[in-house]
């Protein structure tokens, strides 16, 4: 609903009614205090109160020749200060014009400070001052809200432009009712027997007291249209009304005779139909759209005239409080949603007899693994969910309807999980990745720098989901290792998963990749660094052929690429690395088997 709607306090005419004119001039203006006014209906305008004037505001003369046509004047004080509005509802075929007046005497009312004279080619049925009730948030037909003060006083000037109307109804509304529920407006204006008009619900049964000390006897008249007749029977000073119309009252006493009249309306009682309940799949953060629920509860009944809203409790549904937004955010789970029908003419007139069911059904959320590594050496894993909710079912590519299967091979299997209720199923599908995992394998040692604090790179020959580790220190995921110093050291490498684990002693030097004996005095000879770090180097450097040429230790100063004295030829070579490891056995340095140029 919107926000007006929560603060809306009916409002009713007081003084005689009847199904014609109901007041001929600004001078006889109807005072308005509580409840809804009812207007029959009105024809002719009676005097002209701005005495042959083209225009008042926004209103023009019409076919009349005056301002006024088919018109009815209300007066109204107000009792306190804040946010004041009206709704004017009518039939939507009808065209219904206003003039709101600051003023406390006819004779005197100024510019009108509110008014509205657009023409209903859009067929709305409420015009007036603040928010239309029924939503309409684009209506031209509505004008600003009033900032009042009390004690203010003011006229309301209605015309009907079309030359046939069936009445109008008057709501005032607005933030001033909530501090001020009861003297909103001043009712001091008002005097009569019978109180105001009486605005009740199909079905109720109104009691008119007429009560007067002294009385001798009561006669009571109706007016259903046709002027007033005389009740037969009815001589206490109360009578049991039922139906609407205008009701006089004559109270005879020893001095005099005393005349009430007052209009007793009934508006329709609205009904709810059956509601069904409600179940869908809830994903994540869901609003559910309760208008679409609207129709299912109004049934044949006008939308126009009925509303509906939603509620959490029976409590507040009747007590018309704190509704639900029609966008309604919804936890999984399931909720009983109270319904509230009632009619916009008068609120009071609601029904409260249906609830539904919103279920909001959990999509399963399946937060197992995709990738499930399987070890090469012991080839079966457990995949699927551990804890399942055991209102799920699972049906899994293998045929199997269990949470987790085993599985002895690498393969992609797939689960469809589904969460049902009422008809409904809500599933999610994964599908889970087994791999094998082997054991690494190093394909190259990558030296950076050649420094006396080396960077080093370890390039594996097959992939998986290893960690690393250099001598004694911490294990870690990357393959890149700083500040190593030259020398022998022990690299561990195993599968996060236990699958497998390698152990290589390595040895880290520096190499250029190619030199130039060629007499300027730049990369003339070629030689590995860091052999000083070892036991015993020995550098054996070889043609393509196999051919051994050359070989360096510790104390080499390199090789000026010679053989037997002659200068070799511009070409690639290959080189080996041996030295003494901590067992005494000269051994061969694993993953620096390299080759160079020389260039010329």
């Amino acid at each position: 609903m919107a926000k007006f709607a929560s603060v809306l306090l009916l409002m009713m005419l007081v003084g005689p009614m009847c199904h014609a004119q109901v007041s001929p001039d600004c001078s006889n203006a109807v005072p308005i205090c509580n409840n809804t006014p009812v207007n029959g209906g009105t024809s002719g305008y009676g005097a002209d109160d701005f005495n042959g004037q083209d225009t008042s505001g926004c209103l023009e003369k019409t076919q009349s020749g005056a301002i006024e046509s088919n018109s009815a004047w209300y007066r109204f004080r107000t009792g306190a200060s804040g946010q004041l509005g009206f709704n004017i509802g009518h039939d939507s075929s009808e065209d219904w014009d206003f003039a709101l007046y600051r003023a406390s005497d006819c004779n005197n009312l100024g510019e009108p400070i509110r008014c509205n004279f657009f023409d209903n080619s859009e067929q709305k049925s409420y015009t007036g001052v603040g928010e239309d009730p029924s939503g309409d948030t684009t209506s031209l037909l509505y004008e600003d809200w009033l900032d009042v003060g009390p004690g203010e006083d003011y006229y309301l000037l209605i015309n009907n432009f079309s030359n046939s109307n069936s009445g109008f109804s008057i709501q005032f509304s607005g933030e001033i009712f909530v501090a001020n529920p009861y003297d909103a407006l001043d009712c001091s204006i008002v005097s009569n027997l019978l109180g105001p008009p009486i605005a009740a619900c199909q079905g109720d049964t109104v009691v008119l007291d007429a009560t007067t000390s002294g009385a001798i006897n009561y006669a009571w008249y109706n007016d259903t249209g046709s002027g007033f007749q005389l009740i037969s029977g009815e001589n206490n000073a109360t009578l049991n009304v039922v139906n609407d119309g205008l009701y006089r009252v004559q109270v005879a006493t020893s001095g005099n005779t005393i005349v009430s009249d007052v209009q007793v309306a009934f508006s329709p009682m609205p009904y709810t139909e059956a509601m069904a309940d409600e179940t869908f799949c809830h994903e994540g953060s869901m609003m559910y759209d309760l208008s679409l629920k609207d129709q299912e509860a109004l049934g044949a009944q006008d939308p126009d005239l009925i509303k509906v809203s939603y509620h959490t409790s029976l409590a507040d549904a009747t007590g018309g409080v704190n509704p639900l937004p029609k966008q309604y955010a919804m936890l999984p789970g399931n909720e009983t949603i109270y319904v509230r029908t009632y009619s916009i003419e008068n609120p009071n007139c609601f029904d409260v007899s249906e609830s539904f069911e919103l279920n909001a059904l959990e999509t399963p959320e399946l937060t197992f693994d995709e990738e499930v590594p399987i070890c090469e050496n012991n080839p079966v894993v457990t995949i699927g969910e551990t804890m399942p909710n055991p209102q799920y079912t699972y049906q899994w590519s293998t045929g199997e309807t269990t949470p987790s299967i085993q599985v002895g091979g690498a393969g992609s299997y797939t689960v469809t999980v589904t969460n049902s209720a009422n008809g409904v199923a809500c599933t999610s599908t994964k599908t889970v990745n087994v791999n094998i995992s082997e054991t690494p394998q190093i394909a190259s040692i990558e030296v950076a720098d050649l420094r006396a604090n080396n960077t080093v790179e370890i390039v594996l020959a097959n992939t998986g989901d290893f960690e690393f580790r250099l001598d004694d220190g911490p294990f870690q995921t990357s393959q890149l290792f700083t500040d190593v110093l030259p020398g022998a050291h022990t690299l561990t490498i195993r599968d996060r998963f236990g699958c497998g684990e390698l152990v290589e002693e390595i040895v880290v030097v520096g190499f250029l990749k190619h030199f130039s004996p060629n007499g300027d005095n730049l990369n003339e000879k070629w030689q590995v660094m860091g052999l000083s770090s070892l036991n015993s180097p020995v550098v054996s450097i070889y043609d393509r052929y196999g051919k051994l040429l050359k070989q360096l230790d510790s104390s080499s100063a390199g090789w000026d690429g010679q053989f037997n004295g002659n200068p070799l030829p511009a070409t690639d070579y290959w080189f080996k690395l041996s030295y003494i490891d901590g067992q005494g056995n000269r051994t061969y340095a694993k993953y620096i088997q390299n080759h160079f140029a020389l260039r010329r």
